[in-house]
């Protein structure tokens, strides 16, 4: 893959020219950490989140949930920083790049269903989130370019499931009930389902365009 492919592949993120950024993923190049095992991590981060989801209550639990999100979101930060610019890729990247995703998706949603009282929501949630990212790189396998945009992608998909989190440690502090995490479940559930449809139709204009008149 030629270093235009590979850019046009990746997923736009700002912070990733954060000098904070930039410092940690050349010192873990530097410290022969691998870009495969950083993406392993952040389904650690996932797996310790959902169980914090799913089998506590305490107001400071929703809270270490959400920094769980957000340090599943900097391990898929660093590690394209390490294999691209810490030149670490592998054969296997794209693998790596891909899959521990929509496990920690999975992770981190379905809990909140079982949390909230309506597991069918959970599920229904996580399978939407996949559809999206089946969506974008169905997308790339047709020869376009992968499509990152959308109300709800990943990184507005967590973002929005860590507000709810930390909403949700004052309602819980407060009321004890579980409308903040409910809404939050709904909001990305609605958004996902409104990716997968705005992406699907920008794929079928491109191809449609790319036939031309008949």
């Amino acid at each position: 893959m030629s270093k235009l492919q590979e850019e046009v592949a990746r997923r736009p993120i700002s912070s990733r020219s954060s000098p904070w950024a930039i410092r940690l993923s050349k010192y873990l190049a530097q410290a022969g950490v691998t870009a495969n095992s950083i993406s392993l991590l952040s389904i650690v981060f996932a797996v310790i989140g959902g169980a914090l989801i799913a089998f506590t209550i305490h107001p400071i639990t929703w809270f270490c949930a959400a920094a769980c999100v957000q340090m599943r979101l900097i391990c898929n930060l660093l590690d394209g920083m390490v294999a691209i610019e810490g030149g670490k890729k592998t054969p296997g990247g794209p693998l790596y790049n891909e899959f521990p995703d929509r496990i920690c998706d999975t992770l981190f949603l379905v809990p909140v269903g079982y949390a909230v009282g309506y597991p069918w929501l959970g599920w229904l949630c996580a399978l939407l989130a996949a559809l999206t990212a089946y969506i974008r790189v169905f997308g790339g396998s047709l020869g376009l370019a992968q499509d990152f945009s959308g109300i709800m992608a990943k990184q507005r998909r967590m973002a929005v499931l860590t507000a709810g989190l930390v909403v949700q440690c004052v309602e819980t502090w407060l009321v004890g009930s579980h409308w903040s995490l409910l809404v939050a479940l709904a909001i990305i559930t609605i958004g996902s389902l409104v990716t997968c449809v705005t992406r699907t139709i920008s794929i079928s204009r491109v191809l449609a365009g790319r036939s031309g008149p008949e």
